[in-house]
């Protein structure tokens, strides 16, 4: 079994209960799920549409002090909860974990988060209809369908963006709001440092404006011709008409340009094979994703590709919520109660679908393994190892999932165990559960 095995296994994917699979091909075994991938079935899964629809009534009840405030969250928790709880229990069983990883990623790099009474179930809904359609499309369908989702419109506030000069602007002296605009640039597309300027963000505020939810109806997006800024917008110096077709020409504009390709590469690089991100290794995808204009089913097999080529990869530590998912498809026990795995991924640092910036979860080791962060996960694996280990046995899991690559001390300590609920406890909190 060689390092190759391992980084497929536990890096690409979101790791394997046994590697016998990966070893005979870890290239192959990783980016054929790139071309037959396990899908979500969609079954009563939350959509944007109900999650509107059922938080305005959440807001209109708790605002008016009309109806009870409290079952009707209750009702919008239970049905958010059951939605995730059917994502985490599909990637624990799924033959496709790399191809769940590569959601994950796209879904963080494109933030959309609960932070606020609009968006508050928001999350999952985005993930299911703006993201999983496209990953392995073209990245302009991608990014088109982000930015006109409800959930992205009303996260970065284009909902409530008018133009200054449209027909509701001039009625209800209402202004631009600069939210989606800044980020397009900023972290979705461009990156910092490539060029444009505040005249860029303002002038593509105004491109964007129009774009908003229904308030009425099925809360789905739609182009507003009376909100939108009338005239003509110049955006890095190319000339853009008013109304709605702007929108597809300003996107595919971003995604030709070679800043565009840097940005997502080193987002992908940083993810996918190493937290900082060296210059030799973001300028081959970087130069993928820009001889295929964004193709990002091959931009994903350069990822893969150059992940298992590397000679030395640089260790990265798994989020709370990759922590947890290694744990339910290590073991093989069903994902069941998302609620208290909610409160471990709190505990831990990660409070699942509230990113405390549009930037989206980091990725830098540092911030993941700081001394209170151990500390929760070394309680989060003592509990578990209390729970469970009595029906799991965590030497034989160890065994199957690491092989002869698991590292002697871990073996060791597994072996010293006083008990079958230590050794699970020592399992979990072990640096193989730890990195990845």
């Amino acid at each position: 079994m060689n390092a190759r095995t391992l980084i497929a296994a536990h890096r690409l994917g979101l790791a394997e209960p046994n590697l016998y699979a990966v070893d005979d091909d870890p290239l192959g075994w990783a980016t054929a799920q790139l071309d037959t991938p396990d899908l979500l079935a969609d079954g009563d899964l939350l959509d944007s549409a109900q999650a509107i629809r059922q938080t305005r009534q959440v807001l209109q009840a708790a605002r008016t002090q009309e109806g009870d405030a409290a079952q009707a969250r209750r009702q919008l928790r239970q049905a958010s909860l059951a939605s995730l709880t059917r994502r985490w229990a599909h990637q624990a069983q799924t033959r496709t974990p790399v191809y769940e990883r590569y959601v994950m990623s796209w879904a963080n790099h494109f933030t959309v988060a609960a932070t606020k009474g609009t968006t508050q179930a928001l999350v999952l809904p985005f993930e299911f209809e703006a993201i999983r359609p496209h990953v392995l499309g073209r990245f302009q369908d991608l990014l088109r369908a982000v930015v006109t989702h409800p959930g992205m419109l009303l996260y970065l506030d284009n909902a409530q963006s008018i133009g200054p000069h449209s027909r509701v602007g001039r009625r209800r002296h209402k202004g631009l709001n600069e939210n989606l605009a800044r980020e397009l640039l900023e972290l979705h597309t461009l990156g910092v440092g490539a060029g444009y300027t505040q005249t860029d963000v303002t002038a593509l505020a105004g491109l964007l404006t129009g774009w908003t939810v229904a308030r009425d109806g099925d809360g789905r997006a739609r182009f507003v011709a009376a909100m939108h800024e009338p005239g003509d917008k110049w955006i890095l110096g190319q000339r853009y008409a008013e109304g709605p077709e702007a929108l597809d020409a300003v996107l595919a504009a971003l995604v030709r340009h070679p800043a565009t390709a840097q940005h997502v590469a080193t987002r992908l690089v940083r993810d996918w094979v190493d937290p900082t991100a060296p210059a030799q290794l973001v300028q081959p995808i970087a130069r993928v994703f820009r001889d295929t204009e964004g193709d990002l089913h091959a931009t994903s097999r350069a990822v893969i590709t150059q992940a298992l080529s590397v000679q030395t990869l640089a260790p990265r530590a798994r989020r709370p919520e990759e922590l947890v998912l290694a744990w339910h498809r290590v073991s093989g026990l069903p994902v069941r109660d998302s609620g208290a795995s909610l409160a471990a991924l709190t505990a831990m640092g990660q409070s699942w679908g509230r990113t405390p910036s549009p930037a989206g979860w980091p990725c830098g080791n540092d911030d993941w393994l700081g001394p209170d962060a151990l500390l929760k996960r070394v309680q989060w694996a003592h509990d578990m190892g209390r729970r469970f280990g009595a029906v799991v046995d965590a030497r034989a899991l160890a065994q199957a999932g690491w092989g002869q690559a698991l590292h002697p001390n871990t073996a060791r300590e597994l072996n010293r165990a006083e008990s079958s609920q230590q050794a699970l406890a020592l399992l979990l909190a072990s640096p193989e559960l730890t990195w990845c």
